[in-house]
């Protein structure tokens, strides 16, 4: 891909690449240092050393630029011995810094600090310049299970998405639908999927250089798709945050037959769409004070609108990511393609009235 953002691009892959490295020998471990936030999800050890990893990198080779990440260092500040696993994991790219692959922080004290550049910032605004937003490992509850996990890295403009790379270890760069959990790469190698704004979607091998890699261009998505023939991505039966009841029967209601990729992480269930393996999803939350993260979204859905997918809230609004860490201007998602996509919204908006739910509306 030939775009104005090639550099920036450059950087990110060799990046998620020596990520991937440190994900892979944490996942094979059987302590994968986990501890529970505040909001009850884990973290892990290569999460933190992940989001070190990316910051220093990309800070290296865009100074300017700022970062949101989902991790603070206070566990790390407050807990010595784990500060020491993530250290000590980081160092394990030592071969890597020296082929200028990656940048890793200068001691134990930098790293912290680069981590909290992500953990308290801000996406800034419209007017805000160039901002980086990490998601180290999304899916950590199935990663800590050796399980499908993905590494976000968007890169936003004044707020509004521009580039993204994902690192997929699980997925191959030519997966078969439907994707779920359970899904590994057979070979071994995963993927990176990736997007310039104006410039479509393209996946690739996870490993090798640019030279050595074949590159494939996404097709778009058909312009008209019946709803009966959509191909839905969704987290079943895994997540409490979502009304479950009215999920199944929005696509039963639409003629839609099979449940199709069955993922928790939310980059991957972008990722999927992004790849033209779904082209559908929807998610309504259970209380309207409930939002989406900034991490688990920005970037990401670059890649489904690239092919020519149309993504709002459930009220039809579209995605606001100025706003702050949290998604608060918006509630839920409803994602298809540009001609079906009001059909999706109408029989959101149309079940969740019939269910009593009316209140889930704006």
């Amino acid at each position: 891909m030939n775009s104005p953002y090639s550099p920036e691009l450059h950087v990110a892959i060799s990046a998620i690449q020596s990520a991937a490295k440190l994900s892979q020998a944490v996942i094979s471990i059987e302590d994968k240092g986990v501890i529970e936030k505040d909001d009850l999800s884990p973290v892990t050890v290569a999460d933190f050393a992940i989001q070190a990893l990316l910051t220093a990198s990309i800070h290296h080779a865009f100074p300017s630029d700022k970062f949101v990440g989902e991790e603070s260092a206070a566990d790390l500040r407050s807990n010595p011995a784990l500060l020491d696993r993530v250290w000590k994991l980081l160092q394990r790219l030592e071969d890597d810094e020296a082929q200028s692959l990656c940048k890793l922080p200068e001691s134990p004290a930098q790293m912290c600090e680069m981590i909290d550049w992500c953990g308290f910032g801000e996406p800034g605004g419209l007017s805000a310049g160039r901002v980086w937003v990490f998601d180290p490992i999304d899916g950590t509850k199935t990663f800590v299970q050796r399980q499908a996990y993905a590494i976000n890295v968007a890169l936003l403009e004044g707020s509004k998405q521009v580039l993204s790379i994902v690192g997929c270890p699980t997925i191959s760069v030519d997966p078969q639908s439907p994707v779920t959990n359970d899904t590994i790469d057979p070979t071994g190698r995963g993927s990176i999927a990736f997007a310039a704004k104006g410039y479509g979607t393209y996946v690739r091998p996870l490993t090798g250089s640019p030279h050595e890699v074949q590159i494939r261009k996404i097709e778009p998505i058909p312009e008209t798709t019946e709803p009966k023939n959509l191909r839905p991505v969704s987290c079943y039966n895994m997540l409490d945050s979502g009304v479950d009841d009215a999920h199944q029967l929005i696509q039963e209601r639409l003629g839609i037959q099979s449940r199709g990729c069955d993922l928790l992480a939310w980059v991957l269930r972008w990722v999927t769409l992004g790849l033209g393996l779904s082209d559908m999803t929807i998610w309504v939350y259970k209380q309207r004070t409930r939002t989406g993260k900034i991490w688990d979204h920005a970037g990401a859905m670059l890649l489904f609108e690239e092919i020519g997918g149309k993504i709002t809230d459930i009220d039809g609004k579209d995605i606001d990511l100025s706003v702050g860490r949290k998604m608060v201007a918006n509630h839920g998602f409803v994602a298809a393609p540009r001609a079906t996509h009001g059909i999706v919204l109408q029989m959101v908006q149309q079940v969740l009235r019939e269910q009593g739910k009316a209140y889930l509306l704006a």
